[in-house]
């Protein structure tokens, strides 16, 4: 297993002071197609600080029970609970979209994990779409320890038209809620901004799905650092911003030849992770 050495306890500590270290956690997701107990064996073996949990098909990543037995097993925290907002997550616990939040809230306060990471609705659940930010505040007050992350997202581009699939838009500061998850690859698929955008989330930016793009119009969910989001930048930006959430590696190694393949692209993701947020906090001046 891969040790890491907390800044306070190398050489440098002395002269270069920094602010507590901002976890960095390995989404599920970014192991598919293996299952969600290999997440957790990665983790360990990488040296994340712990495990963000997409909930979708796989039974283990829906069962409280299961995911503290691996959270115990290797040592690995949960930081993080990705509630199922996926096309093919739709079905997955319930097919009301409130139901599924709930039982997310349920099990990420089973699990001491603080956020849940929450899409905005799919154009077509006018209901659910309707009702988002009222809901939200009524499970927020029914689950105090949990802070629902509303992420942005992007319009589709397909056969030379565009369109936006979420209601009532892809970017949630336009309506504003208590809780934000900015996701880079988003940025690059929808040709925003992303330091606009995290400015608009201001200090209700709690979580960043990390990874990257090259503004194809697709979602591409590449290692940091091999599209041309500011990824880097993005990161050494958080202490400024006083964020104290968690940046959650969620890339796409699905194409991976190997396990050994996939572990180096993981392994790439959290070493750009750290050197950019173990930035050296600035110095006050006398």
């Amino acid at each position: 297993m891969t040790s890491r050495v907390p800044f306070a306890d190398s050489e440098a500590a002395a002269d270069h002071p920094r602010r507590p270290r901002i976890p960095v956690l390995l989404s599920s997701s970014s192991v598919f197609p293996e299952p969600t107990a290999a997440a957790f064996e990665m983790a360990a073996t990488l040296g994340y600080d712990g495990v963000e949990v997409m909930v979708w098909t796989d039974k283990v990543s829906q069962d409280a029970g299961a995911l503290r037995g691996l959270a115990d097993h290797y040592g690995v925290s949960i930081g993080s609970i990705h509630a199922p907002c996926l096309l093919v997550t739709q079905r997955v616990w319930s097919s009301d979209p409130w139901e599924r939040l709930r039982r997310s809230a349920v099990l990420a306060e089973t699990l001491g994990a603080p956020t849940v990471v929450v899409h905005p609705p799919f154009s077509w659940q006018r209901d659910y779409a309707r009702t988002f930010a009222d809901g939200l505040n009524r499970l927020t007050a029914q689950h105090p320890d949990v802070r629902f992350a509303v992420e942005n997202m992007f319009p589709v581009r397909m056969a030379g038209r565009t369109f936006v699939p979420y209601q009532p838009g892809w970017d949630p500061t336009d309506i504003g809620y208590d809780a934000y998850t900015l996701d880079l690859s988003h940025c690059a698929a929808a040709h925003t901004d992303a330091f606009e955008l995290a400015d608009r989330m201001g200090d209700r930016l709690t979580h960043i799905h990390l990874g990257d793009g090259t503004g194809e119009g697709r979602d591409e969910h590449l290692v940091p650092g091999r599209g041309n989001q500011p990824c880097g930048e993005l990161l050494a930006s958080l202490a400024g911003r006083g964020f104290t959430g968690s940046v959650a590696v969620e890339v796409a190694t699905r194409r991976a030849k190997s396990r050994a393949v996939r572990e180096a692209d993981l392994a790439a993701a959290l070493e750009f992770a750290r050197q950019h947020l173990d930035v050296p906090a600035p110095v006050a001046a006398n």
